[in-house]
């Protein structure tokens, strides 16, 4: 069965964040998938945190890294149903391509960011929330 693991449960993994084990053991089993989209997020991310001062180029490089070893399947998603998304539960665009992955793909969506959660329920998106 397939799981679209959204952009916080991969950077929570890289960045050994609490969270970490119990993320790993809810997706033992599963097939990740998760947008295109989750690349240039987590790009994002890492520049984020080191713009901020959080992390240094060198940390950001090698949690890329660990990145690249996550079997996640990316996935095209349909910009019309991801904007009707939008305009319906007034997400932002990367949230809407998570939620339209899983209901594309008919599987849950693993999240740790609670206003995705709401909007994917919403949506009618079966969620596992990991905190």
């Amino acid at each position: 069965m397939e799981l679209v693991a959204d952009t916080s449960t991969i950077i929570a993994v890289i960045a050994n964040e609490p969270e970490k084990p119990l993320l790993i053991a809810k997706t033992q089993g599963y097939d990740l998938v998760a947008p295109r989209s989750l690349y240039w997020e987590i790009g994002n991310a890492f520049s984020a945190m080191i713009k901020r001062g959080r992390i240094t180029l060198e940390q950001a490089t090698a949690a890329i890294e660990i990145y690249k070893q996550i079997p996640i399947d990316l996935l095209d998603v349909d910009l019309e149903q991801a904007l009707e998304l939008v305009d319906k539960h007034k997400v932002y665009a990367y949230d809407a391509y998570m939620i339209a992955c899983a209901l594309d793909r008919g599987c849950p969506l693993l999240t740790l960011d609670g206003g995705l959660v709401y909007a994917a329920k919403a949506a009618g998106v079966e969620v596992w929330e990991a905190n």
